[in-house]
C-alpha cells in the first residue's frame, strides 16, 4: 500500500471543511487536484471514505473511523519532526471537552486534586453539550472527554475503542426557592400542575430525567414553563422562583447550604449519575498515554472527586 502523507492531510482538512473547494483552496491545489488525491487515497485503501452525495458532504462510517488514524499520523508526524526541530512539545497542554455543568462546577476542583497527584497538568477546556462531544471525540477533535454516564439514558460508546475512568458519582436532585416557611415553593407531593423548568428533547441529563418519570404520574402534573440544554441554565430559573428542576447536586451545593435552594422531593426522586473521563485508543497523543498510565496506578478512591 502506498499512501502519501499530504493525502492524508488533504482527508483531515476535508473533515474539517466538508467542501472540495474550501479544502482545495486550505491546501493551496486546484479543486480537480485535490478531488483526485482523494480518490487516490481511497483506492490506496480500498474504500469509500466520503459520501458525496449530501451537501456539504459527509464522512462514510468507515471514513469516520479512519479519520481517527489520519489525524493520530499526522500529529505524530508533526510531533516528531518538532522534536528533530528542537521545538518540545512535553508541556503541550491536552484538549479536553466537557458538559457545561461539569466544565463550570466539577472541572475546577477535580483537576486540581488530580494535579497533588500526578504534577502539573496543562489543559485546554471546551466546554459543549454530550452529543456534541462525542462527536468530538470519535473524531478525534479533542484528547480527553469529561461527561455524565447513565446506562439507561447513555449515548453508548464502544469501552474497547474509547476506554474510560470513572471520576465521580453524583446526584440530579429536584429543588425549589423555599416559601416563607422554609418548605419548597414547589413540591412534588403538590396536587396540583407544577412549573417545571426541563432540559430540552436532545440534553443528555433531560434523557436521565425523562427515564426517570417515564412511568410516573407525576409527569402529567408537571407544567413546562422553560427549558434549556444547560444545568447552569435550569439553576438561574431556580433561582430566580421560576419553578423546579432536577440540577446535579455539587452545581447547588452552596446554594443548598445557605438554604436558598430546597429540595423540592425526597431522595426518591433522585437520578444516580457517573461522571466518567473518556478518550480515544486509536490516539496515542504522548500526553494522554502517560496521563492514562499514572491514572491506573492511583487508588479509585483518590480518582474520584
Amino acid at each position: 500500500m502506498n499512501l502519501e502523507t499530504k493525502w492524508l492531510e488533504d482527508f483531515v482538512a476535508l473533515s474539517n471543511t466538508r467542501s472540495f473547494s474550501a479544502s482545495a483552496r486550505q491546501r493551496h491545489v486546484t479543486q480537480p487536484a485535490f478531488s483526485r488525491r482523494i480518490r487516490s487515497l481511497e483506492q490506496a485503501i480500498g474504500v469509500t471514505l466520503v459520501d458525496r452525495s449530501t451537501t456539504p458532504i459527509d464522512l462514510t462510517p468507515q471514513g469516520q473511523l479512519f479519520l481517527v488514524t489520519a489525524r493520530n499520523i499526522v500529529e505524530q508526524l508533526n510531533e516528531s519532526l518538532g522534536h528533530l526541530r528542537g521545538l518540545s512539545m512535553a508541556n503541550e497542554a491536552l484538549d479536553i471537552v466537557a458538559a457545561h455543568s461539569l466544565a463550570l462546577s466539577f472541572f475546577p476542583p477535580w483537576i486540581s486534586r488530580l494535579q497533588k497527584g500526578l504534577g502539573e497538568l496543562p489543559t485546554r477546556l471546551i466546554a459543549m453539550n454530550v452529543g456534541e462531544a462525542i462527536h468530538v471525540l470519535r473524531e478525534g477533535n479533542c484528547d480527553l472527554m469529561l461527561a455524565y454516564y447513565d446506562p439507561y439514558a447513555s449515548m453508548q460508546l464502544d469501552a474497547e475503542a474509547f476506554p474510560s475512568f470513572s471520576i465521580g458519582r453524583v446526584k440530579m436532585i429536584p429543588v425549589s426557592v423555599p416559601d416563607d416557611n422554609g418548605e419548597p415553593r414547589f413540591a412534588l407531593n403538590d396536587s396540583n400542575s407544577i412549573p417545571y423548568l426541563a432540559y430540552t428533547q436532545g440534553a443528555f441529563l433531560g434523557r436521565s430525567v425523562r427515564m426517570l418519570l417515564k412511568n410516573d404520574p407525576l409527569r402529567m402534573r408537571l407544567r413546562t414553563v422553560y427549558e434549556t440544554a444547560m444545568a447552569e441554565g435550569l439553576k438561574a430559573m431556580v433561582l430566580q422562583g421560576v419553578g423546579m428542576a432536577w440540577i446535579p447536586d455539587f452545581c447547588m451545593r452552596q446554594e443548598l447550604n445557605e438554604g436558598r435552594v430546597v429540595r423540592a422531593g425526597d431522595e426518591a426522586w433522585d437520578v444516580p449519575l457517573e461522571i466518567r473521563l473518556y478518550r480515544c485508543s486509536l490516539v496515542h497523543k504522548p500526553g494522554v498515554e502517560k496521563l492514562w498510565r499514572q491514572m491506573m496506578k492511583l487508588p479509585r478512591d483518590f480518582l474520584e472527586a
